[in-house]
């Protein structure tokens, strides 16, 4: 068997091909989080806690050989820890939805099994063996 031929039955799974797009969808609808993120709650959220741009937020360092600043630009870390927490949150509330979607009907409580004749008769005998009450 040739290394394109391999190569085509390992594409042409089905797990391969689903995960593929799983993964195109996912990079898209994490750009679409993120933009949310980065451009609709982020300057709110700004704007209540005094206007304040997370992006901004550095520590210097020093300066270069050069004279340039060196920052250690710890808001740009913030952000992005804020976008992956949106991000999983989304996803979560989303998958849950989809599980419940999923979720079969409750089943009816299924009556208990009628006893068996055996069972009856060792019943009677039981109760005849206690007596009268």
């Amino acid at each position: 068997m040739s290394l394109a031929s391999e190569f085509k039955e390992f594409a042409m799974k089905g797990n391969v091909v689903d995960m593929a797009v799983g993964v195109i969808v996912g990079t898209a609808f994490g750009k679409i989080v993120s933009s949310l993120v980065a451009d609709v709650i982020t300057p709110v959220l700004g704007k209540v806690i005094g206007g304040m741009n997370f992006s901004d937020l550095a520590i210097g360092l020093g300066t270069d050989p050069k004279g340039a600043a060196v920052l250690l630009k710890y808001g740009v870390f913030l952000q992005s820890i804020f976008d992956f927490l949106v991000i999983a949150l989304v996803l979560f509330l989303a998958l849950r939805g989809i599980n419940k979607l999923k979720k079969p009907a409750p089943a009816a409580p299924v009556a208990p099994p009628a006893p068996s004749r055996q069972e009856v008769l060792l019943e009677e005998i039981r109760d005849a063996l206690r007596g009268p009450r």
